[in-house]
């Protein structure tokens, strides 16, 4: 492992450093190439991040890169979405942090991937809740698996603004892979500038609690930032 590389500041508006639990930790986001379908995620860790890495820091991951190398994104032009997902599209709530299963094609995804019966429940569920003031049970009945899918969006950088992707597969065992290559401990993390999931961990990562703290406020960034690495080190 190198200390002798300069890394690069924050992105813009977010701050390097953040304290959990009376810990201060410095978030140092890593630039790469736009990662494709035939890039191997290992192979994106060790050009651009093993450089700069030390013994015990924690590397986090954004849950879409590992999925796009899986072969997870889809270009929507190729995604046949069934009248089923067209219609339950229109009834979830989108935000600015991103389209979710508010698209025809990424329904279509989830249905996919989850199943019919699943996601049916899920819409049943979040139809008595959510005039009842409780929002989310949509995502918390159809699982984490449904929640982790990602639509095209205005701000999300090309090629991927025309595709929805799915989570990744076997985050934890991915996580603990790259671990085992590296010798640093591995988060997978789904974090937009409305929160964060936690998705995988090496064995002695920090708990998805503290992780999620850490990640609180989305050092990757939202749109152009290309940054879907970051180092994670004890100030």
């Amino acid at each position: 492992m190198n200390d002798s590389l300069t890394l690069p500041g924050s992105n813009s508006g977010k701050e390097l450093i953040r304290e959990v639990e009376g810990v201060r930790y410095e978030r140092w986001p890593i630039k790469t190439h736009v990662v494709m379908p035939d890039d191997e995620i290992s192979l994106v860790v060790d050009h651009y991040a093993k450089p700069h890495l030390k013994e015990g820091d924690v590397l986090f991951m954004s849950e879409r890169v590992v999925a796009i190398t899986q072969g997870r994104s889809y270009k929507i032009d190729d995604i046949e979405a069934r009248p089923l997902a067209v219609k339950l599209s229109k009834y979830v709530h989108k935000t600015p942090a991103g389209i979710g299963l508010g698209s025809p094609w990424t329904m279509e995804l989830a249905i996919r991937e989850v199943g019919t019966f699943r996601i049916l429940l899920a819409a049943a569920v979040a139809a008595v809740t959510k005039p009842l003031g409780i929002r989310g049970m949509f995502y918390r009945v159809a699982g984490r698996e449904a929640a982790a899918i990602d639509g095209p969006c205005d701000y999300t950088l090309p090629p991927y603004n025309t595709c929805a992707t799915l989570g990744p597969k076997d985050p934890n065992g991915v996580a603990r892979t790259l671990a085992e290559q590296f010798g640093v401990e591995i988060v997978i993390i789904d974090a937009n500038d409305l929160g964060v999931d936690v998705l995988g961990r090496s064995k002695n990562a920090p708990s998805a609690e503290v992780a999620a703290e850490i990640f609180k406020d989305n050092p990757l960034g939202q749109s152009s930032e290309q940054t879907p690495l970051c180092i994670v080190r004890r100030a």
